[in-house]
C-alpha cells in the first residue's frame, strides 16, 4: 500500500505510539472495573482511544487520495521551543527548585510565565492581549483549582505568603 497522505500518515503513527504510551503506562496502577474505576482506568482508556484514534487516521493515510501526498514539511524549531520552554518554566515557578535555591512562584506567576513564554512562538506577540490572557486563566485556574476542588498547591510565591 502507498501513503497518500504523509502529514496524516505520521500523525496517526505519532497518536498511536502516545496512546499505547499512556495504556500500557497506566497498567502500573490499579485499573478496577467501570462500575468502581481505579487510578489508572481513566488513562488506560484514554490511551486505547487515542491509539485507535491513530490508527483510524493512518488507515484514512494509506486509503483517501491527496492532490499532492501531502508531504511532512521543516520542523518549527522556534515554536516548538518556546512551547516546551514555556512548560518548563511553568513547572520550575510553581514548584522552584529547592536544590538549585529557586522558590517557589506559585500557580498565578507560573501562569503569567506559562503564557508569556508561549504567546512568543507565534508571528506576532501582542503584551497586552497576552496580559489579558493570562489573567483570565490564572484567575479561572485559581477558581477551578483551588476554590472548586480544593487542591493544596502554592498560589503566591513563598516569600510573600509566608
Amino acid at each position: 500500500m502507498r501513503i497518500k497522505s504523509q502529514r496524516d500518515f505520521f500523525a496517526g503513527l505519532m497518536f498511536s505510539a502516545v496512546g499505547v504510551a499512556f495504556a500500557w503506562g497506566a497498567t502500573n496502577y490499579s485499573i478496577g472495573q467501570g462500575a468502581r474505576m481505579g487510578p489508572g482506568y481513566f488513562p488506560l482508556m484514554l490511551g486505547i482511544l487515542l491509539a485507535i484514534l491513530g490508527l483510524v487516521i493512518v488507515f484514512g493515510a494509506l486509503v483517501v487520495e491527496t492532490e499532492d501526498g501531502e508531504p511532512v514539511g521543516r520542523i518549527a524549531w522556534k515554536p516548538l521551543g518556546f512551547i516546551i520552554g514555556s512548560n518548563i518554566l511553568f513547572g520550575v515557578l510553581l514548584a522552584g527548585i529547592p536544590s538549585l535555591g529557586i522558590p517557589a512562584f506559585g500557580l498565578v506567576v507560573a501562569i503569567y510565565g506559562l503564557t508569556f513564554v508561549a504567546a512568543m512562538a507565534g508571528d506576532e506577540f501582542k503584551a497586552k492581549e497576552v496580559a489579558v490572557l493570562a489573567t483570565i486563566l490564572a484567575v479561572g485556574s485559581y477558581l477551578a483549582f483551588v476554590v472548586l476542588l480544593k487542591l493544596q498547591f502554592p498560589v503566591w510565591p513563598s516569600f510573600i505568603s509566608a
